[in-house]
């Protein structure tokens, strides 16, 4: 999951993932993680982005089969 500093931010790296075959869905920010605008993408990638890859990109995180969230970056 990927957190964004503007909405903007999350719809363009959601665009992005969909355009290179990464599942990708844009929703709510959950309220045990905090972000600027209110906005993340989950996606399933391989490996994570690296946040200099998309410059409004906040924090990434993992989430584990229990719905726990390790940073990843940032």
């Amino acid at each position: 999951m990927a957190t964004f500093y503007t909405h903007y931010g999350a719809i363009t790296f959601d665009t992005h993932c969909r355009k290179n075959g990464i599942p990708a869905k844009m929703q709510p920010v959950p309220r045990s993680v905090s972000a600027s605008c209110g906005t993340c993408v989950r996606f399933h990638a391989p490996a994570p982005p690296g946040i200099s890859a998309h410059e409004d990109m906040e924090r990434c995180y993992s989430i584990s089969a229990g719905g726990e969230y390790t940073l990843i970056e940032g």
